[in-house]
């Protein structure tokens, strides 16, 4: 009885290994070439490797998007056009009326306003230690107010030592101080006075430091009323040879 099952038992077991199918030799070479043809299709298709970790992308800016630096900005922003080529920049300043109050005539020109004209001159006859500061007035019309001022820049012992003039010294109020580092001589024309056409001198006299005196700074200045209304001149002293 012990044999019975055991060979039943191996009776089943063969039967089991007799159902799996055998592969013939033919299937083994078909299944062969089928894997080396994959191997060869594998090899001929590429494939994309695969991006490592840590890898960094470059991105290449587009031609087309400008980036202007702050320097540049700074420039093309906050900056004004430069100039034409030949057209400086430039003031304009006009320029002062002759015989106008506030203009000075250049030494020794002589400087005209209405009926008026003058021109100051240092007189020949100075020395190294003493001068004479000549004003020359010309009307053309009489006068009926008139007031002249000669001013002797201090230079060093600039100091008055007398004046005078043409016309009646009754006939004006005649001064002499220092104002703003000149000694200033000044003829007032008397209330009811009339100075007549024609030809006036007016002469300021001082010593100075021992040497040729610089007179460049020395100026005179005549404000008048005629008939026609009121004319001034202003100008500066030459010295004469």
């Amino acid at each position: 009885l012990a044999r019975v099952p055991r060979g039943m038992a191996g009776t089943t077991v063969r039967r089991r290994l007799r159902t799996w199918p055998k592969v013939s030799p033919v299937g083994r070479v078909a299944a062969r070439v089928l894997a080396i043809a994959g191997l060869a299709v594998a090899g001929v298709i590429p494939t994309t490797p695969a991006r490592p970790n840590g890898e960094t992308t470059l991105v290449v800016p587009s031609p087309t998007t400008t980036s202007s630096s702050p320097a540049s900005s700074r420039a093309t922003v906050g900056s004004a056009a430069p100039p034409a080529s030949g057209q400086p920049d430039r003031t304009t300043v006009g320029r002062p009326t002759t015989g106008a109050p506030n203009s000075v005539s250049p030494a020794g020109s002589r400087v005209s306003d209405g009926p008026l004209s003058a021109q100051g001159a240092i007189d020949p006859h100075s020395t190294v230690y003493w001068a004479q500061s000549t004003l020359t007035l010309d009307t053309a019309v009489p006068l009926t107010a008139l007031t002249v001022e000669v001013r002797s820049t201090q230079t060093g012992g600039v100091q008055s030592t007398g004046q005078w003039q043409t016309g009646p010294s009754d006939d004006y109020t005649i001064t002499v101080q220092e104002v703003g580092g000149a000694l200033v001589y000044r003829w007032d024309l008397k209330p009811g006075r009339t100075v007549p056409a024609g030809q006036q001198l007016f002469a300021a006299q001082y010593n100075h430091a021992t040497g040729q005196r610089d007179a460049d700074a020395d100026s005179y200045d005549v404000r008048a009323t005629a008939a026609d209304g009121a004319h001034a001149v202003r100008g500066r002293f030459t010295r004469t040879k």
